[in-house]
C-alpha cells in the first residue's frame, strides 16, 4: 500500500489507495432459454450456447475462429487407412460430483450416441463408428467403418460430449460435465447459474460464477442492457439499438458472423409443397434484402444455397432465387394453383423468425399464397415442426457449423430425399483431396439450390452488446457456444 500527504487549509490528510479488487461475477443474457440441459439429445441449440466449453467438454473442441483443437484428448493417431483414430485422454480430469473421467466414459457416450435408441439429434455424425475399444484408462480406439475427414471437427459438436454413465440418468435437469464451470441451479423461465470449477484440469478461468439470463423480448433486453442489469448480451435481439450502444462509452458492440444459414424451412413432403415449381416459386417471391433491412436491420448477408459465405468453398447461388413474383406467380399457375393456396407458416422465438415471418408473409401474399402465422416457444418448435413435421412453412437459423450433411436425411424435418444427394455426401465423408472436396461441395450446394428444398434467406449476424470493461467474449459464434473461459474484468 502507498500513501501521500496533501496540503490543504484543513491540514494534511493523510490518503491511502488500496488496490480495487478485480470483478470475478458476470451476467449475461441470452434471448432463448434451453428446454432442458442435455446437449446430446436435443437439437436445441440454446443448451450449447449455456453449456459448452462451460461445464461440458469433448474429445475436441472449437475455438473462437472455427479451429478444431484438442480437448479432452490431448493427442491423437490415426491409421494409415484412415480408419482407426486411437485418443489418448488428458489425466487427472474428474466430472464435478468428484467422478474420474477416463476411457470408459468416452466409449459409453459414444456407443450412446450411436445406440439404435438414441435420441442425440445430431446421430448422423456417430454412424460411421464401427467399433469404440477401451485400451486403458487413458488409451481409447475408435474404429470407422470407412474413412472421415471430418471425424475430428464432427467430435467437437456440442451433440459430441462426454458425459458420465453416473449421472446421465438426471442430464436435463442437473448437467455434470469436466468443464471449466459447475453447473449450480436453474430458475425456469429466468436464469442458469454456474460456478468455478476448482478441480478444472486446465487453466482456471478469470470468473468465479456466471449467470445467464434469458429475455426473449427486444424492447426488454435493450431496457435491461441500458440499465445495466446485465452485463452483455449475447446474439442481441434489437439490431436497430445498436448504433445507441455504439455511442455510449460504457458499452462495447462486436458484430460477428455464424454458421447460422437462415431459411425459409419448406415440407418437401407436404401438398402443395411436394411440387418443386411451388418452391421454386416461393423462393422468387421473397425479396432477401428487403427482409434483412426490414427484420435485421441490415444485419444479414443474403445466401442462396445452404452454407456460409465466409467458408472459402461457398459458391453465390442468390440470382437462381431472385426476387422475381411475375416468375412466382407463373410458377405458381403451371402448377396448378393460380389462385393461390394456404399454408401454414410456424416461428420459434428469435427475433429473426418472428420479425422475418412478418415481412415473408407478406411477400407471400402478394403472389396469392396465404400464410397462417403460429408462434411458437421453443420446446413447441421442436415438438411440432422439427419431430413432428407438422408444418407447411417454419423459419429457423440451423446454427451448426458445416451442417449441409443434413440434406442428406430423409427423415430430417423437411424430409428432402434425393438419392444422388445422400451418395455425394458419402463420398464427400470418404474424400481427403482438397481440390476434389471442393469441386464435390460445390455440386451439393448446386443440387440443393437446382431442387428448392428451402427458401435460402441469409447468413445470421452475431451482434453481442457488453460493458466495456469485459474481454474475452466471443465475437463470432462458429457454433452456438457463450464460451466463457477465457472472459474476465479489466479494471
Amino acid at each position: 500500500m502507498t500513501a501521500r500527504f496533501i496540503s490543504s487549509v484543513a491540514g494534511a490528510v493523510l490518503l491511502c489507495s488500496p488496490a480495487i479488487a478485480q470483478q470475478t461475477d458476470l451476467t449475461i443474457a441470452l434471448q432463448l432459454e434451453p428446454p432442458h440441459l442435455d446437449p446430446t439429445s436435443a437439437a436445441a441449440g440454446a443448451i450449447d450456447s449455456v453449456l459448452y466449453a462451460n461445464v461440458f467438454e469433448g474429445l475436441t473442441r472449437f475455438m473462437a475462429d472455427g479451429s478444431v483443437v484438442e480437448g479432452l484428448a490431448e493427442s491423437w493417431e490415426i491409421s494409415s487407412d484412415g480408419m482407426t483414430y486411437t485418443f489418448r485422454l488428458r489425466e487427472g480430469v474428474t466430472f464435478h460430483d468428484g467422478t474420474s473421467f477416463d476411457a470408459d466414459d468416452v466409449k459409453f457416450s459414444l456407443d450412446r450416441a450411436r445406440a439404435e435408441d438414441s435420441a442425440n439429434a445430431q446421430k448422423a455424425l456417430f454412424d460411421g463408428i464401427e467399433e469404440v475399444t477401451v485400451i486403458d484408462p487413458r488409451t481409447v480406439s475408435v474404429k470407422l467403418a470407412a474413412p472421415n475427414g471430418n471425424f475430428l471437427f464432427n467430435m467437437a459438436w456440442g451433440d459430441a460430449v462426454i458425459v458420465a454413465p453416473e449421472s446421465v440418468a438426471d442430464i436435463k435437469q442437473m448437467p455434470i460435465g469436466t468443464g471449466a464451470f459447475k453447473f449450480e441451479q436453474w430458475v425456469q423461465g429466468d436464469r442458469i447459474e454456474l460456478s468455478r470449477n476448482a478441480d478444472y484440469w486446465g487453466e482456471a478461468p478469470a470468473l468465479e460464477s456466471a449467470t445467464f439470463k434469458f429475455i426473449s423480448d427486444p424492447t426488454a433486453a435493450f431496457a435491461a442492457m441500458m440499465a445495466q442489469d446485465i452485463d452483455a448480451f449475447a446474439g442481441f435481439p434489437a439490431p436497430e439499438n445498436l448504433p445507441q450502444f455504439e455511442a455510449d462509452p460504457r458499452f462495447q458492440v462486436l458484430v460477428g458472423s455464424t454458421e447460422g444459414e437462415t431459411i425459409l424451412g419448406m415440407n418437401n413432403k407436404l401438398p402443395p409443397l411436394d411440387d418443386i415449381r411451388v418452391r421454386q416459386a416461393i423462393t422468387h417471391a421473397i425479396d432477401r434484402q428487403s427482409l434483412i433491412d426490414g427484420a435485421m436491420f441490415g444485419l444479414g448477408t443474403p445466401i442462396g444455397t445452404h452454407f456460409a459465405p465466409h467458408n472459402p468453398d461457398y459458391v453465390d447461388l442468390t440470382d437462381q432465387s431472385n426476387y422475381d413474383p411475375e416468375k412466382a406467380k407463373a410458377l405458381l399457375a403451371e402448377a396448378g394453383f393460380a389462385n393461390g393456396f394456404t399454408t401454414t407458416l410456424k416461428l420459434p422465438p428469435p427475433s429473426y423468425a418472428r420479425r422475418g415471418g412478418e415481412i415473408i408473409a407478406a411477400q407471400l401474399r402478394e403472389v396469392g399464397i396465404q400464410t397462417e402465422i403460429t408462434n411458437l416457444e421453443w420446446a413447441q418448435w421442436l415438438e411440432e415442426v422439427f419431430r413432428g413435421k407438422d408444418f407447411g412453412l417454419t423459419i429457423v437459423s440451423h446454427t451448426e457449423p458445416f451442417d449441409i450433411g443434413i440434406y442428406a436425411r430423409p427423415d430430417y424435418y423437411f424430409q428432402y430425399d434425393n438419392p444422388d444427394f445422400q451418395a455425394l455426401m458419402e463420398t464427400l465423408s470418404v474424400t481427403s483431396d482438397p481440390s476434389t472436396r471442393s469441386e464435390m461441395l460445390a455440386q451439393a450446394q448446386k443440387t440443393i439450390s437446382d431442387d428448392y428444398v428451402n427458401g435460402f434467406l441469409f447468413q445470421l449476424a452475431f451482434p453481442t452488446v457488453a460493458d466495456a470493461r469485459i474481454s474475452g467474449l466471443w465475437k463470432n459464434a462458429p457454433t452456438q457456444a457463450t464460451d466463457l473461459t477465457g472472459v474476465s474484468w479489466e479494471n
